[in-house]
């Protein structure tokens, strides 16, 4: 199966179940490399039927001071590329693992077609490229294609009119859609104007769709759940794994992880 198939297979499952799938985001050797390890474990192990798994990037452009300071870190503490790919073979014949990378490290090195077929031995099925917008540079996106990894694009609340069904139409296995303007972090609550935005964005799109941005709490992944195909959950758990440290981190996002599950899984009762 390619990536695109995996992907398309694990929101199936989802959706055949009655709910959401969830997708749970990660930094890569944060706060080390064993910790990670561990983290992305009981993210498999606890309900994730996606794993978002990061790419450490010392000068981010979607990502919001909670996962900023974790990349710094992840960093500091050495994390390379090889490391980030380690922890995808881990768990990649449990749960498709896609990476959240930017262009710089696909450039960086052998250039991008090394980058996709590295990325493509360890197991990972698609990448998202967040400073990589449509019409930049398409030999990026064909190379990852050629190597079976699907290539995920996002669609903001400012993505307009024609930019995005263009959007829409070349994106593979899913779309990922921002829930608010700025970065990523955890919101007070679910914005008003989603449910007309995915709504629109599913309309044009023949792949699943999933938010993210913003999603802090099982309440708020149930109700995104009600909404889209797919539910991200990124900074609020980058923010257990440094709280609770590296000898909890993985105890607690995998309570995290149950409790957002169970929460996505009864949403839609009476809903869809």
């Amino acid at each position: 199966m390619s990536g695109a198939d995996r992907i398309a297979a694990a929101f199936a499952a989802a959706e055949a179940e009655g709910r959401a799938a969830l997708m749970p985001y990660m930094m890569g050797g944060f706060p080390d490399q064993a910790t990670s390890i561990a983290v992305a474990r009981s993210y498999a192990e606890n309900g994730a039927d996606l794993i978002e798994l990061g790419v450490p990037f010392s000068d981010p452009l979607a990502d919001g001071p909670v996962i900023h300071e974790a990349a710094v870190k992840a960093l500091e503490a050495g994390t390379k590329l090889d490391d980030v790919l380690a922890i995808c073979r881990e768990v990649a014949d449990r749960v498709p693992v896609v990476l959240m990378v930017y262009t710089n490290s696909i450039l960086g090195g052998d250039g991008p077609s090394a980058f996709a077929a590295r990325a493509a031995e360890a197991g990972a099925c698609g990448v998202i490229v967040p400073d990589l917008p449509l019409g930049e540079d398409e030999s990026i996106r064909e190379q990852m294609k050629a190597a079976g990894l699907a290539v995920v694009p996002l669609v903001a609340p400012t993505t307009l009119g024609e930019r995005r069904s263009e959007i829409c139409r070349i994106a593979s296995g899913f779309v990922y859609v921002v829930s608010s303007v700025g970065t990523t972090g955890e919101r007070a609550e679910v914005p008003a104007h989603l449910q007309e935005l995915v709504g629109d964005v599913e309309s044009k799109s023949e792949v699943p769709v999933a938010v993210g941005f913003g999603i802090g709490s099982p309440e708020h992944a149930a109700t995104v759940g009600q909404l889209a195909d797919g539910v991200i959950i990124g900074s609020k758990l980058v923010r257990i794994t440094a709280e609770a440290g590296p000898e909890r981190a993985a105890e607690a996002v995998g309570e995290f992880i149950s409790e957002a599950a169970a929460a996505v899984a009864s949403a839609r009762s009476g809903v869809r």
